[in-house]
């Protein structure tokens, strides 16, 4: 199995910011990307406009080394989905903890990759139209080569590939490689019948220019690791029927793929109940391990170490993501206002939530917990109503720091996040591409 190499990340620092990027100081010095870490500026001390999105960079460093662990111990690989993230700088962490390959949504995101030198990428997605899949093909012939791999489930959609492969024809020995992926009913996009994912896999198989690299799903969607289970079991038989009829390539990796933040436990389990005459790639794509969040997948890891049958590294995943905000008002008994709305963090799978409070007038030497009885009720654009009890501490001025649902729809409300240590100290910039 060959990795990847690590990313140019020089030329990411040497991009200069735009003064007027969210997030930065009002009177900012011209800077870089890489000139923030020496700017000294701390968070507690005000330093930063709230609201603002931080990452703890040692919790993200745990996280990255807990999740390479993982996959190291039970026989996987992983390629993360970037689209959580968009930030070249974090995928280069994830690639020097192994990841096998960096994983996409958008022929933008295969862009970005591209730019700052990510040498394999999964599309987790079919291309369709002219502009999508020429697009592919070309990417084929980047210097320094590039493999990507993309996903079919329908006739039509092959046949599109087939047609860009006969107008952009790939380099010798780089076809565009092509995961058939397995759907189910009243889901996303995906082959509903076994039969109609042979057929498909016979038809890329047999075309020029594309190769058969394996089978995928995405099973994030359904509602309980049971009915995950059989999804991720449609993806491990169907490589074995392929291989039995020969499709695919001897001297290629027979890829097999789920989503897995939500369930990865069950992904390693059914994966490794299969005997497979062949060498295959067990690849996982999760991608919000690397933060994780305080709800949604905090909830989902929980219940992996409670339940799973496999052996898991030491520690665990904790949130690395908080976004902080300003006690703007207290207007009305048990009600207070922050200055943090739906531009600035997630809600579309829960409400943030109330983590630590402090006051910035040097009568805290630290953050101290967020008391019982404060919950965030509703967001407005760039407002938040928390429920405050009579007895809390809060007072217009005092800072809180939330944590979060859903990293994804956090990290895309900014191009522009600060890495800081356990003080809050400003340790670097991390600049996103949405």
């Amino acid at each position: 199995m060959a990795l990847i190499p690590r990313l140019d990340i020089a030329s990411l620092d040497a991009l200069e910011l735009d003064p007027s990027t969210k997030g930065l100081p009002y009177d900012a010095p011209s800077l870089t990307v890489g000139d923030v870490a020496a700017q000294g500026w701390s968070l507690l001390a005000g330093d930063l406009p709230l609201p603002v999105a931080v990452i703890r960079q040692e919790v993200l460093a745990a996280n990255s080394a807990w999740m390479s662990a993982f996959t190291a111990e039970n026989d996987l690989v992983i390629a993360p989905h970037g689209k959580t993230t968009m930030s070249p700088h974090l995928f280069d962490l994830q690639i020097a903890d192994g990841a096998w390959a960096i994983t996409a949504a958008t022929l933008q995101q295969v862009g970005v990759c591209l730019r700052f030198g990510v040498r394999r990428v999964l599309l987790a997605n079919q291309p369709v139209g002219t502009q999508a899949i020429d697009a592919c093909f070309r990417a084929l012939h980047a210097k320094g080569g590039f493999e990507l791999y993309c996903l079919a489930d329908n006739p039509d959609g092959v046949a599109m590939l087939i047609e860009g492969a006969r107008r952009n024809p790939p380099p010798e020995g780089n076809p565009l490689r092509i995961l058939v992926e397995m759907g189910f009913p009243g889901g996303r996009t995906g082959v509903r019948t076994r039969e109609g994912a042979i057929e498909l896999a016979r038809a890329i198989a047999a075309a020029p220019g594309l190769e058969l690299a394996g089978f995928e799903c995405f099973e994030g969607m359904l509602p309980t690791p049971e009915t995950a289970d059989g999804l991720i079991d449609d993806v491990a038989s169907m490589a074995l029927l392929a291989m039995e009829e020969g499709l695919f390539a001897t001297t290629a990796p027979i890829v097999i793929s789920a989503g897995g933040s939500a369930f990865f436990d069950r992904v390693v389990e059914r994966f490794n109940r299969v005997s497979f005459p062949h060498p295959v790639l067990r690849v996982l794509r999760s991608g919000c391990y690397l933060t994780h969040d305080s709800i949604a997948y905090a909830a989902a890891f929980r219940r992996i170490v409670s339940e799973t049958s496999l052996k898991l590294p030491e520690g665990g995943l904790e949130p690395a993501l908080e976004v902080w905000a300003m006690v703007q008002s207290r207007p009305e008994t048990g009600r207070t206002m922050l200055t943090m709305g739906k531009r600035d963090v997630s809600h579309d799978a829960g409400l943030p939530v109330p983590l630590r409070w402090y006051r910035p007038d040097g009568s805290m030497t630290a953050p101290a917990a967020m008391p019982a009885g404060h919950e965030v009720v509703a967001l407005n654009d760039q407002h938040c109503h928390l429920v405050t009890p009579e007895d809390s501490p809060l007072r217009t001025g005092d800072m809180v720091g939330f944590g979060i649902s859903h990293p994804c729809t956090t990290f895309d409300k900014w191009s522009l996040l600060y890495r800081v240590d356990e003080d809050y100290r400003v340790t670097g910039a991390l600049k996103t591409f949405f």
